[in-house]
């Protein structure tokens, strides 16, 4: 390939847009952070309203003093991961897309007002190419 038109694709090329929220939630009701199915749905509507494309769902649970639940929706544009710990009335939620026309900031707000956290935090990160 002749070295000109090299980079005149390259210019072309879109630009790669990572968006990426995530967050520690705290004081969550034990009884929700142990219901599989309701965190599976609760996610699986995250997805719808930050119109993001599902490719498939997964949600399992875990025993023990320190059980929980984990959800991972695996979208087109990339992930939601929901990590709970019943013992610690605690959560962790994931929400990483790319492309200009998801919105995992209204995916992130929508889990942590269904979960009802006494407190929390929110970070975002920029995942953009340059």
């Amino acid at each position: 390939m002749n070295e000109s038109l090299f980079f005149k694709a390259q210019e072309d090329e879109q630009k790669i847009i990572g968006k990426h929220v995530f967050g520690n939630l705290y004081g969550i009701d034990a009884k929700i952070l142990q219901d599989k199915e309701f965190l599976k749905n609760l996610v699986l509507e995250a997805v719808n309203i930050a119109h993001m494309n599902l490719v498939e769902i997964k949600a399992w649970s875990f025993g023990g003093k320190k059980g929980g639940v984990s959800v991972l929706a695996l979208v087109e544009e990339s992930h939601i991961a929901l990590h709970t710990w019943n013992e610690y009335n605690y959560a962790t939620i994931d929400v990483y897309t790319c492309g200009e026309h998801s919105d995992p900031q209204a995916a992130f707000n929508y889990i942590v007002n269904a979960l009802k956290p006494k407190r929390y935090q929110s970070f975002y990160a920029d995942r953009s190419s340059d």
